[in-house]
C-alpha cells in the first residue's frame, strides 16, 4: 500500500463519517411519520423493480463476459 491509497482511504472514511452524521441530524429532526399501506406497497415494489433490473442487468454482463461477446471483433 502506497501513501497516495491510504490518503484516499482516510478522505473516503471521512466522508462517510460526515454523511452518517448529517443522516443521524435529519433524522432525528423529523421524528415519527405514518406510512399508509398503499405507502408501503409502493416503497415494496419499487425495491423489488429495482432489484430485478439491478440483477438482470448483471446477469447480462456476466453471460455477455462468459460467452466472449466483449471481445474485440478482429479487423484492425
Amino acid at each position: 500500500m502506497n501513501r497516495s491509497s491510504v490518503i484516499v482511504g482516510a478522505i473516503a472514511a471521512a466522508a462517510l463519517v460526515v454523511v452518517i452524521a448529517v443522516v443521524m441530524g435529519l433524522w432525528a429532526q423529523v421524528g415519527d411519520s405514518d406510512i399508509t399501506p398503499a405507502g408501503w406497497f409502493a416503497m415494496a415494489l419499487g425495491i423489488i423493480v429495482t432489484l430485478a433490473v439491478g440483477i438482470g442487468l448483471m446477469a447480462l454482463v456476466f453471460i455477455s463476459n462468459r460467452r466472449g461477446y466483449d471481445e474485440q471483433t478482429g479487423g484492425r
